[in-house]
């Protein structure tokens, strides 16, 4: 009985460990938008390297109360790009190909999130 509680608790350790050293994810790349700054002009932002499967919610544009969402994105990453139309990875959403074309500035967005096909 103590041999199967030592094992139980030895393979446990086993997979904390292998989980904790495990290396965090991370598209290749930038993501590129433009929003429009406080001077109502329109600016560049990028996401370099961004995580995947975490929404990111676009910090220029995240409080839709005091900002216009952010426009253009232009996924140059290695993975898929999920964009949505409110923060938290909410609304409406779209998806964009691992090193594609920009998108119009039609397409707005306030949050992204990263994933592979």
């Amino acid at each position: 009985m103590r041999l199967r509680h030592a094992l139980t608790s030895a393979c446990g350790a086993l997979a904390l460990i292998a989980t904790l050293g495990a290396p965090a994810h991370a598209a290749t790349g930038h993501f590129d938008y433009r929003y429009l700054g406080l001077d109502g002009q329109p600016h560049k932002g990028t996401l370099s390297n961004p995580e995947d499967i975490v929404c990111i919610t676009i910090p220029e544009v995240g409080d839709p109360d005091s900002s216009h969402p952010a426009f253009a994105p232009h996924n140059r990453t290695d993975m898929s790009a999920m964009v949505f139309t409110e923060p938290d990875c909410s609304g409406r959403s779209w998806t964009l190909k691992p090193h594609g074309k920009p998108a119009t500035n039609r397409l707005e967005l306030r949050s992204v999130a990263f994933f592979r096909q």
